[in-house]
């Protein structure tokens, strides 16, 4: 992801020191900085990497004017004022990227010391993949345990109809008739057919939680921002303040819409007849990692706006650049396997060019790309046979469906008859 990105941007003021009078500008945060432009200039009087804040407070110039006021390392001060829509919102969603920046900054400080070979960024997208593919799977269970379901309501509905049937021939049967009786019996319990799961509905994992996120949440206008949480569930989403309390419950069907306003920000909707629709906006630093299971979640209802589809497209073209390189360099390691020639600049040279050109995968990495490759191949067959359990219970359902609705019109037009 774009360390660039714009996340969002506030008009706002500036206190500057040297001239002791505000400047009236924008302030701009990004996952990685925070930047104060004005707006006469366009100039950058402001730009701070966010690993170099130390702290950040609401406090009030000259006793009137509220501000917030950020302390970075070398104890400088920077004030600004007149922020809008309100003081609050602005220092919810800098706080919160500030704050898990500074929780993942041990991974980014060794990642910049030892940077990453080829063989950790393959092993980081297989990892990524392996993720990927285990979502889709707790998405699918729950869906073969919703088929589940509705096959023993069905069976249920089936032996309700046998119990309609003996009903309507009791009706039919004249009274003088010595067996009549004989009709009533206890109906058999409902058994499951051979081949469908009777597993019970309990959700994938504890409560069905795919993945929870630290976030700002806002409902209806963005001056009613807080701090709150996103969990992303097999069977919808909720939504909790930053005290755990449940603020809104999107069950899956019923989430409307999903507008995805760039990588950071997303709004979702449940519209209603006859009242308001129930809306949230979520801002967090951790939305790139829940996007792609929204993705799959709600595929029919998510919508990339312009500026998401724009990062998107750019970090397509980076990595079909990266990929067009990793080929070149494996086809001319390939020729060279082949003629059996090394580089030019002799055998030593040649060798080292080699190794700066195409390191090779350490033993460990090998070992672990392995294991993720086992346990992605094992996904790959336990979805597949999930599906193909899935194909024969919707033909099943569907059986069963043209049974009961040719029963049902059979006892109506008995009942009508009998009236």
């Amino acid at each position: 992801m774009s360390s660039d990105v714009c996340v969002h941007s506030w008009p706002c003021s500036y206190y500057l020191d040297l001239e002791k009078r505000w400047i009236p500008g924008k302030l701009t945060l990004t996952p990685r900085s925070l930047k104060f432009t004005a707006d006469r200039t366009e100039e950058v009087l402001v730009s701070l990497p966010l690993s170099s804040i130390t702290e950040i407070r609401k406090e009030a110039s000259h006793f009137i004017f509220s501000a917030i006021t950020v302390l970075e390392k070398g104890h400088a001060k920077h004030w600004f004022s007149s922020l809008r829509p309100s003081r609050n919102v602005v220092f919810n969603i800098i706080e919160h990227f500030w704050r898990e920046l500074l929780l993942s900054q041990p991974g980014i400080a060794a990642n910049t010391a030892f940077p990453k070979t080829r063989g950790q960024e393959l092993t980081g997208l297989m990892a990524t993949s392996q993720r990927r593919m285990e979502n889709t799977a707790k998405v699918l269970h729950h869906q073969g345990e919703q088929l589940d379901n509705v096959m023993r309501g069905l069976e249920k509905m089936e032996s309700d109809l046998d119990v309609a049937d003996r009903l309507l021939t009791e009706l039919e049967t004249p009274s003088w008739w010595p067996f009549s009786s004989k009709l009533w019996k206890t109906p058999a319990e409902a058994k499951p057919k051979d081949g469908v799961s009777v597993a019970t509905c309990e959700p994938f994992g504890k409560e069905g939680v795919i993945i929870k996120v630290p976030a700002v949440v806002s409902q209806r206008t963005e001056s009613h921002s807080k701090s709150g949480k996103l969990t992303v569930l097999v069977s919808g989403l909720e939504i909790h303040d930053s005290d755990s309390l449940l603020l809104h419950r999107f069950e899956r069907e019923d989430v409307d819409d999903i507008k995805v306003h760039s990588p950071y920000e997303v709004s979702i909707r449940q519209r209603f007849i006859g009242r308001p629709d129930v809306a949230y906006r979520v801002i967090s630093a951790k939305m790139p990692e829940v996007i792609p299971i929204l993705e799959v979640q709600f595929s029919k209802k998510i919508e990339l706006l312009e500026d998401a589809l724009v990062l998107r497209n750019r970090a397509g073209a980076s990595a079909a650049e990266k990929n067009s390189s990793v080929w070149h360099a494996a086809s001319g390691l390939i020729g060279c396997t082949t003629h059996h020639e090394l580089p030019t600049g002799g055998q030593e040279g040649g060798l080292l060019q080699l190794q700066k050109s195409w390191p090779l995968l350490s033993e460990g990495e090998a070992q672990e790309l392995t294991q993720i490759l086992g346990k992605l191949k094992g996904l790959a067959l336990d979805t597949e046979a999930e599906l193909e359990r899935q194909d024969e219970a919707l033909d099943g359902i569907t059986a069963t469906v043209d049974r009961a609705t040719l029963t049902v019109d059979k006892h109506n037009r008995r009942m009508r008859k009998l009236i």
